[in-house]
């Protein structure tokens, strides 16, 4: 059975992660993994905020948001740490509701853009049959002006409303990717989670579906986590900013200020990467690789690459450190703790 809804701790936030672990676990020939894809994940996310997560590949980044929205199989299995959502004045635990409850959140207060439109878009059935499917139920509408909704919602997105007669094959990349946030955003919902909404999409289409994610989020006031490891995507679209690495979050603050003064040393490789306009210096990468998350290193998982790295580095992991107001990072040379003095 569901735990009762309890009040808010603190109005203001729709989302808290607290301590969050989850693992994929598997046994092969006798043997058990544990792969620590999250581990140890703690944010919040504002009303009317859209927070960003960025870091490079297998990071944890997509794990992270299947875990928020409890959209998991095994082998990956939750750990520990909870996943608190504030619908509205009244605050549950989503790993806590039952089947039926849980049900009744998605898409009404809770949807998903998933990475790839044709993961969301029935290839054999129109897009109307897909706006039925996971939207009519929580409408509660005839379906006459079920539809007129829909088509009314379409318009106001700048979106033909002729697009429900067509099959997802007989629509560009950009077009049904348009479709999907229409899709995650026609009831309306308190959050909506972007999972790479941009893959694949060529820049200008890229540029159209960003000013499209923000006007929905802007029309609907509606929170987001919107993942992806463009870290200019994330300068044009979002409020606040997590970065991972190996799955831990080791910075997180407003957009602007982690871009102009990064404090962890993997965060300022990140920003140095973008291309600038007039800048002719070469671009050098990081050395060495991510490591396994089977078996991560002891101490900070990104000191092996690390240019700042010392013995404590080595031996201990840092823990997430306010720097300014609003501003936390997990580095023992940028934070150094009671004051110690970086090499």
């Amino acid at each position: 059975m569901s735990a009762p809804l309890a009040k808010a701790a603190d109005a203001e936030r729709v989302l808290d992660v607290a301590n969050l672990r989850a693992y994929y676990q598997t046994w092969h020939f006798g043997i058990s993994r544990d792969v620590r894809a999250v581990d140890g994940v703690t944010l919040h996310v504002d009303r009317n905020e859209i927070y960003g997560l960025a870091g490079e590949s297998s990071c944890g980044k997509s794990t992270l948001i299947k875990t928020i929205v409890r959209a998991i199989r095994p082998p990956l299995a939750v750990i520990e740490g909870s996943v608190r959502f504030d619908f509205g004045g009244r605050a549950c635990d989503i790993y806590a509701l039952d089947r039926a409850r849980l049900a009744g959140i998605r898409w009404r207060h809770l949807s998903y853009i998933l990475q790839g439109s044709m993961n969301v878009l029935n290839p054999v059935r129109r897009v109307r049959e897909s706006f039925v499917d996971f939207a009519f139920r929580h409408i509660g509408k005839p379906m006459p002006q079920f539809l007129a909704l829909v088509e009314d919602h379409l318009a106001r997105l700048r979106l033909d409303p002729a697009v429900l007669g067509s099959f997802p094959h007989e629509l560009s990349g950009g077009m049904r990717q348009r479709v999907t946030i229409a899709l995650a955003s026609v009831c309306r919902p308190d959050f909506i989670v972007a999972d790479e909404p941009t893959t694949a999409l060529d820049v200008v289409v890229q540029k159209d579906v960003l000013a499209l994610l923000r006007e929905v989020q802007r029309q609907i006031r509606s929170s987001m986590i919107l993942v992806t490891h463009d870290i200019g995507v994330h300068a044009n679209a979002t409020d606040r900013l997590g970065v991972m690495y190996a799955g831990r979050l080791i910075e997180e603050g407003r957009t602007g200020e982690v871009i102009r003064e990064p404090r962890h040393p993997y965060t300022a490789q990140l920003v140095t990467s973008l291309p600038r306009i007039g800048d002719i210096e070469p671009k050098q990468g990081l050395d060495g690789a991510p490591p396994s998350l089977a078996a991560p290193p002891p101490g900070c998982r990104f000191h092996p690459r690390c240019p700042l790295a010392m013995e404590m580095c080595r031996r201990e992991h840092p823990p997430m450190v306010e720097v300014a107001a609003g501003h936390r990072v997990a580095c023992w040379v940028k934070a150094p703790p009671g004051g110690m003095a970086a090499p």
